[in-house]
């Protein structure tokens, strides 16, 4: 296992291969090595690839050294987990398109924490956001809850804050590398988080965010943790790809009410009207516990 385990992680770290790709590969072989021997055009017809792209593929594969001197970097700033490992998250592991690969830094443990939620909304949030965060999780954090959420500007943010002013411990998801910290205004929240909790990535420490990152790191957020607490969404909020992610995984979905004058609180009444729970206070969630 523990060679499969390091051929893993050389693939995860050739920049043309997706994880769809790799799963790919890991379909047809399972011990992963034959693929370190095909030609470029075997890529190419494994993969449904163009063939300059296999090429490109194909050269990294070939240089092991390079592969293992990135790695070997990135264990000495943190702790990277398989899907193999048992510290790996363990109702991450369940969903679809888990990921392959996590960079973490903080305290791995907490990924077993329970019970959990992840809070999240928008990024926007009306001036009445703080005071439901402090209604609704300020008394699941008095009971030992652990918060999860995006270190994204807005809800994200404050449910991270509020987690640490209660000393309680908070997961940050990223949508980028360690190296690279989006939005730069939250690296000293990002730095108190790798101190009191933990943050975790898919992505290596050199990669810089790219828009498809963060639809990408919402399958995660949901799917660490077993329900899901809106606190804000507008209409069109990107936070309805994380409930739609955590729907798909059979999660359990909370959302706010709010005044139907503030586009902050449209979002939560569609999900309410759709199906999801409506949370008045901490006892709406704790009951379903």
């Amino acid at each position: 296992m523990e060679e499969i385990r390091e051929r893993l992680l050389y693939l995860h770290r050739v920049p043309p291969l997706t994880r769809r790709m790799i799963y790919k590969v890991m379909t047809y072989d399972e011990s992963l090595l034959s693929f370190f021997s095909f030609t470029p055009s075997e890529i190419s017809q494994l993969l449904k690839i163009p063939i300059k792209k296999a090429n490109v593929i194909f050269t990294w594969l070939k240089d092991v050294d390079k592969l293992e001197a990135a790695i070997n970097r990135d264990q000495k700033t943190c702790t990277i987990l398989t899907i193999f490992d048992e510290q790996y998250p363990p109702l991450l592991k369940n969903i679809q398109d888990a990921p392959l690969v996590l960079y973490t830094l903080g305290d791995t443990s907490l990924s077993k924490h329970v019970p959990s939620i992840s809070v999240i909304g928008t990024r926007n949030p009306s001036k009445t956001a703080p005071n439901k965060l402090l209604h609704i999780v300020g008394p699941l954090l008095q009971k030992n809850w652990l918060v999860v959420s995006g270190l994204a500007y807005g809800v994200d943010s404050l449910a991270h804050q509020l987690a640490l002013q209660y000393n309680r411990k908070t997961i940050s998801i990223l949508g980028s590398g360690f190296d690279h910290i989006y939005p730069k205004r939250n690296i000293p929240l990002f730095k108190d988080i790798v101190r009191n909790g933990l943050v975790i990535s898919e992505y290596p420490p050199n990669i810089a965010p790219k828009r498809y990152h963060f639809p990408e790191r919402n399958r995660i957020i949901s799917g660490i943790s077993k329900a899901t607490l809106v606190i804000e969404a507008t209409e069109k909020s990107g936070t309805l790809i994380t409930v739609e992610q955590a729907l798909d995984q059979g999660k359990e979905v909370y959302a706010v009410p709010g005044s139907p004058y503030i586009p902050q609180t449209v979002g939560c009444h569609k999900m309410i009207q759709d199906g999801a729970k409506l949370v008045m206070c901490a006892n709406d969630v704790l009951e379903d516990w």
